[in-house]
Parts: structure tokens; C-alpha cells; sequence
């Protein structure tokens, strides 16, 4: 059952593949960069090296900072025997982010649904797990800073909590001085952005939209479930009366 009307105070989002296609953007730039990799001196096949690089990243994780330097040591040196290593190495690393310097943009209804939302009583903030500045520096080239609070942006790596622990949203919603059950939580992720914040009675949104977790399932309902911002818009709509 929703909750009454009336009794919503605070939205926090997550933010990769919930603002923005983090799975479509990875696999944008990594292409690029193996391209790129390839044309300075590298002697491989693009879905040969794209497929080398993919494990890297997963064996490492994407906040590890030299996967093209591993990348390279996992291959035959016979590969780059011709090339300074750094050239091909720096050739993935500028093409990343030339990448993502193009490509880092919100869902489209992201920001008309954020323009409607702003207009409102509610708190908007963000509960993300990440590095600091990775985080931030995202938040930024979304352009998202002008509809969220400034008190209201939680990263895991600043405050040295995951999102696997309640303390991450609890902290959140103390800051914001707001009891848990007045407070929404949007994610992509049914372990983390449900079943943890569901401990807290938080009001749950699953977004179903896109990324790796399409096919997860975690222990606890999601409260309510959506496939873009305009669906979350007609909860809010519905069961909570906001006035917008």
C-alpha cells in the first residue's frame, strides 16, 4: 500500500544508470578507447581487445585508475613492440574521456521531470556509492547541481559507508533532519537501493530502465517500481498529491 498523502519530505536519487545510461556510456567509451589504442600502434582486433579490456575492468573495478596499463601487461608484448607503451596507453586514456566529455548526459526526461519537481515542497538529493570527485564531477557534467540541494549529496567514498549499509541512508536522512519513512529512494540496484533502505522504511523506487541489474532480484519489494521519470512524476501525482 503507498504511503498517505502527504507525508513525503525528501527525494534522494541514486545516480548511475538511474540519472544517465552509465552501461551505455562504458560501453561507448571503451570501444573508443580500444579504437584509439589501435590506431597509435596496437597491433589487435577491436572486439578481441574490447572483450581483454571488459575483464579488466570487471576483475579490477571501474574505480580502479590504470585498467590500460594493466590492459597491457595482460597481452603480448609483441603487440606494441613498435610503439612507445605510453603513446598507446595515453591514446585509450584521451579517447575515454573525449568520450565522455560528449556523451555524459541525463536521460532526456531527466531534467523536465527535475524542472516539475523543483517547483515543489520536496528536498531533492543524491545517495551515491563511488569515489568523491568521480561522483561529483558527474553530478556536474549532468548539469544536475542547479535541482539538488547542495546539503543533500551523499557519496559512499566521502563518508567511508557503503550503500550495502543502513548507515549511509540513515546519515542521509538525519542530515536532512527527516524520519526515513518520509523520505523516497530511487535506484537501479534491488540489493542495494532497495532491500537496504527498505530496513529503514524508506519508500522504495525501483527503476527499471536500463543497466546491469535489469535481471537482479533482491529480498524486499520495491514499493513501486518505474521505467522513466515520468512514472515516478505520476506516483508522486497520485498517491502523494504534491502540488506541481
Amino acid at each position: 500500500m503507498p504511503e498517505r498523502k502527504g507525508t513525503l519530505k525528501a527525494i534522494f536519487f541514486d545516480v548511475d544508470d538511474t540519472l544517465y545510461s552509465t552501461s551505455g556510456f562504458a560501453q561507448a567509451a571503451r570501444r573508443k578507447s580500444v579504437e584509439a589504442m589501435i590506431r597509435a600502434g596496437l597491433k589487435m582486433q577491436v572486439d578481441e581487445c574490447v572483450q581483454e579490456l571488459n575483464e579488466v575492468m570487471e576483475e579490477l573495478g571501474s574505480n580502479y585508475d590504470r585498467h590500460y596499463d594493466k590492459l597491457l601487461v595482460r597481452i603480448s608484448k609483441e603487440k606494441y613492440a613498435d610503439v612507445n607503451p605510453a603513446i598507446i596507453i595515453a591514446a585509450g586514456v584521451v579517447a575515454y574521456h573525449h568520450t565522455k566529455f560528449k556523451m555524459l548526459k541525463p536521460y532526456p526526461d531527466v531534467i523536465d521531470v527535475f524542472n516539475i519537481l523543483i517547483c515543489s515542497p520536496l528536498v531533492l538529493g543524491i545517495i551515491t556509492a563511488g569515489l568523491e570527485i568521480k561522483q561529483a564531477e558527474k553530478l556536474i557534467r549532468l548539469k544536475l547541481l542547479d535541482y539538488i540541494n547542495p546539503k543533500a549529496i551523499f557519496i559512499s567514498d566521502q563518508l567511508a559507508i557503503g550503500k550495502q549499509n543502513t548507515k549511509i541512508y540513515q546519515y542521509a536522512c538525519d542530515s536532512m533532519n527527516v524520519a526515513p519513512e518520509h523520505c523516497m529512494y530511487v535506484g537501479d540496484n534491488p540489493v542495494y537501493d532497495i532491500d537496504v533502505p527498505d530496513k529503514l522504511g524508506m519508500i522504495t523506487v525501483l527503476n527499471r530502465r536500463s543497466g546491469k541489474y535489469l535481471n537482479v532480484y533482491g529480498k524486499a519489494k520495491p514499493r513501486y517500481i518505474i521505467h522513466n521519470m515520468w512514472d515516478l512524476l505520476e506516483i508522486l501525482r497520485r498517491d502523494y498529491a504534491l502540488p506541481m
